[in-house]
């Protein structure tokens, strides 16, 4: 058989290559593990044909900002991800990763929302990329390091500033694991782990990204009446030390912050024509993480997804339990902890104002191990597709797939993703515009999305929706993306 024979076709699909160019009527011609080439429809045969249908064929979906380190591991199936059309996941978020982690002592919030002590076992970050490579996870996955699990590893008091010796024991271990694959740094400073950090210190590790084009991704200091100033520590730092800098999650939160959308974005694009700057956002109005009591507030519902010390009150408003308790709503917040939570904090205009600017992307932000998770775990791709393109037109399907794709992959530097073209990875999602749709509630988190027909990963057909049940076929074909100068 010829070299060009192709293994499988997708025919007769309406093809969204990830630029903003309008759709074509295609056949994708798959060999191995990439897209061999672009043809008319019917020129072609394979043994594996499978009849688009005229339906949307896109790139998959990469989430740039998940909490998915061990769960690639723990559940490679990744049923909650590749039912959405998501192919890639960027782990690492918020300054907690899995790796280089090796822990001794109890986990420390929020390293806590990635999973138990003892599943933290990679003191290198190769010892990560070996333990995914066997996992044989369903999604391709990329990781950055974490600046609190950095902080973890050599501090034994985490609500200060690193002294100089920490410092560089610090940037010793970040140093290798950027030699050894990761893509950057990533911070979670409103934390209560990493706020003591000071500038300074973020600086001196974020100096040792620049000879290998590491990226800067941040949780900001604050999202609330103070985003400008955190704003700009994160711009200053991204200058002097000469490197991209991605802040995650944008938002407004509170709601004395509400309507401030458009005044941030001004700023935030006033500074792009300084320097290299990204983010991302998830489609919703309500965002997850632990119980902070910095966010304890009567002006908007609480949700509590999980509590050790009483599990009963999962699935309560803070405002329930505390009536229920009959005290003060910070108090049955401290008495919860620790636990997690759902803040409905953020009006939806900012959401649309933000989901809107063409250069976010999008991240589920999703909290795999949450008993109760925030729907954006399951729901995040297919609400952009299905509610914000088809429903309230805020977004083009062109510019929708764009910001989950091609703009993904070269704001994270992931060679040869994020387009249908011929000698890229074959990653891959079939699906109906007039149909997808997040069917994951906040009282129904864990459902399947609708309209999602079908998703390829490096060239392996691995999820095909029926009419009322799907089929994981194969085994899981996602890579290790690893991050390194030739990449870049």
């Amino acid at each position: 058989m010829s070299s060009l024979t192709p293994d499988s076709i997708i025919r007769d699909a309406l093809v969204y290559d990830g630029s903003l160019a309008a759709p074509v009527k295609q056949d994708v011609l798959i060999k191995g593990d990439k897209i061999l080439t672009l043809t008319q429809p019917g020129q072609h045969q394979a043994r594996h044909v499978i009849d688009a249908g005229g339906l949307a064929l896109a790139p998959g979906f990469i989430d740039v900002h998940t909490h998915d380190d061990l769960e690639v591991i723990r559940n490679p199936g990744m049923l909650n991800k590749i039912s959405q059309g998501v192919t890639t996941v960027i782990v690492g978020n918020c300054g907690i990763s899995a790796a280089p982690v090796h822990l001794n002592n109890a986990i420390p919030d929020p390293l806590n929302l990635l999973g138990e002590a003892e599943e933290f076992r990679f003191p290198r970050f190769k010892d990560y990329i070996q333990a995914v490579n066997k996992a044989q996870p369903n999604v391709n996955v990329a990781a950055l390091v974490g600046h609190t699990a950095l902080r973890a590893q050599v501090m034994d008091n985490l609500d200060r500033s690193a002294s100089d010796q920490e410092l560089a024991a610090m940037q010793a271990l970040l140093s290798g694991a950027l030699q050894e694959g990761a893509l950057g740094l990533s911070t979670g400073l409103a934390y209560h782990s990493a706020h003591a950090a000071s500038p300074d210190e973020v600086e001196a590790l974020a100096s040792v990204l620049k000879p290998y084009q590491g990226i800067y991704t941040t949780h900001l200091r604050s999202e609330f009446d103070g985003i400008l100033g955190a704003l700009d520590e994160a711009f200053t730092l991204g200058r002097k030390q000469a490197v991209k800098v991605i802040i995650s999650h944008l938002k407004c939160a509170g709601k004395a912050n509400w309507g401030r959308a458009p005044e941030v974005l001004s700023y935030l694009r006033q500074a792009q024509t300084r320097q290299a700057i990204g983010c991302d956002c998830y489609p919703y109005s309500a965002s997850s993480s632990t119980l902070d009591l910095k966010q304890v507030t009567g002006d908007f519902d609480i949700d509590i997804t999980w509590s050790e010390p009483y599990p009963a009150m999962a699935g309560k408003t803070l405002k329930q339990i505390a009536r229920i308790w009959q005290m003060p709503l910070q108090q049955a917040a401290r008495q919860l902890q620790p636990a997690g939570a759902v803040y409905h904090g953020m009006h939806e205009e900012d959401v649309r104002h933000f989901l809107g600017f063409a250069g976010s992307m999008v991240g589920s932000d999703g909290l795999p191990c949450d008993p109760s998770p925030h729907p954006r775990l399951w729901g995040s791709f297919p609400r952009v597709l299905g509610h914000y393109v088809r429903d309230t037109g805020l977004l083009s399907l062109p510019l929708a797939i764009h910001k989950m794709t091609a703009l993904s992959a070269s704001e994270f530097c992931l060679p040869r993703r994020g387009y249908i073209r011929p000698g890229y990875q074959a990653d891959l999602v079939l699906f109906s515009p007039d149909e997808v749709a997040d069917k994951a509630t906040f009282s129904e988190p864990q459902q399947r999305s609708a309209g999602i027909h079908g998703v390829w990963v490096n060239g392996q057909l691995t999820y095909q929706a029926q009419k009322k049940d799907f089929v994981l076929s194969g085994t899981g074909a996602g890579q290790f993306i690893s991050g390194n100068v030739t990449n870049r």
